[in-house]
């Protein structure tokens, strides 16, 4: 079927609407063979609290972005490449329903639809997008993914040393490689990961002196399948900031 649907003029159509929301500020979105699959708005959690952002599925592609005006503008653009892409579902939890894990080398974060059957569907077409991509090119799926930021919210003293308490003057930052909340002086080295950056980023020093002695496996992210709290700051139906979870801290 997406075969037969990438040279249609429907689906050329539907892409070019796609890349008038996002306006000029956004990257273009039309290459021979590529299908849109489906589209809607999702709920991503974000560093400080969770958003509503606009999700488009392509066979090749996860595309999102801020809702500026529903079904008419979009902005921050981001463009994530199916083929690094895994999935895990997330268990429900009070007030966290129907969730689930988008994991790529470079940015992990996770979602949440409105009802079960949407979750399904969106895994279910996610998983065939990727399986296809993987077939036709030979590679293998990926066995690197950033780790999962914790939000702001689920953390109120730093979660390394379990002593200093965060205020407006001690800020909250995130390890790169775990992904705890972490305070400043628990966090003022820098390592370079590849996948995520050309430069070092900011690490924890529980991670740095696991990655500098090479013991890279036991340097685990952090947990990723529970975040009880996360949900209670109301949505915000249109928002223009950046994502929260693309802090420099």
């Amino acid at each position: 079927m997406v075969d037969r649907l990438a040279n249609s003029e429907a689906n050329t159509r539907r892409i070019n609407i796609v890349e008038n929301c996002f306006g000029a500020a956004g990257q273009p979105l039309t290459i021979p063979g590529r299908v849109l699959i489906g589209e809607g708005v999702l709920t991503k959690l974000c560093r400080k609290k969770p958003k509503a952002r606009q999700f488009f599925l392509f066979n090749d592609i996860l595309v999102y972005g801020n809702i500026v005006i529903q079904k008419k503008k979009y902005n921050k653009q981001h463009i994530i490449p199916l083929e690094n892409v895994t999935i895990d579902s997330i268990k429900d939890e009070g007030d966290l329903r129907n969730g689930w894990l988008i994991k790529t080398p470079t940015k992990s974060f996770a979602v949440y639809a409105a009802t079960a059957t949407e979750k399904s569907e969106w895994m279910n077409h996610i998983n065939k997008c990727v399986t296809d991509l993987l077939s036709k090119s030979g590679k293998t799926p990926s066995n690197e993914h950033a780790a999962v930021w914790v939000p702001d919210s689920e953390a109120t003293v730093c979660m390394r040393c379990q002593k200093a308490k965060f205020t407006p003057v001690n800020r909250r930052h995130h390890c790169r490689k775990c992904g705890f909340v972490v305070c400043g002086p628990c966090s003022e080295k820098r390592f370079l990961l590849p996948s995520q950056s050309s430069k070092p980023v900011r690490i924890c020093d529980f991670c740095y002196d696991l990655l500098s002695t090479g013991d890279m496996a036991t340097c685990q992210p952090a947990r990723s399948d529970s975040y009880s709290r996360s949900l209670k700051s109301p949505l915000n139906d249109v928002s223009d900031d950046d994502d929260d979870d693309d802090s420099s801290d």
